[in-house]
């Protein structure tokens, strides 16, 4: 696998590289498994469907798209209302 060099604040860097250090792991390592673990936009997509789809054919649960948006909003209500406490 070749290296990148990746452009960013020195301020970012030394903040990786000390929670990468307290894991016992160098900065390389540390974005390395980081990049393993997160999800592109197509990917979380995806699995969304995949979810919407199970959950459809275990309880025929298919919210509409309208009912989706009432319930992120909902969702976002409350993660915002733990969050001020």
């Amino acid at each position: 696998m070749s290296d990148a060099n990746v452009r960013i604040p020195e301020e970012a860097k030394d903040r990786l590289a000390a929670i990468a250090a307290a894991e016992g792991l160098s900065l390389r390592a540390y974005l390395a498994r980081l990049a393993g673990t997160l999800l592109t936009p197509d990917e979380r997509a995806e699995r969304a469907a995949k979810a919407r789809a199970a959950l459809e054919s275990w309880n025929g649960y298919a919210p509409t798209a309208a009912e989706e948006r009432d319930l992120d909003g909902e969702l976002d209500r409350r993660l915002a209302a733990v969050t001020v406490r």
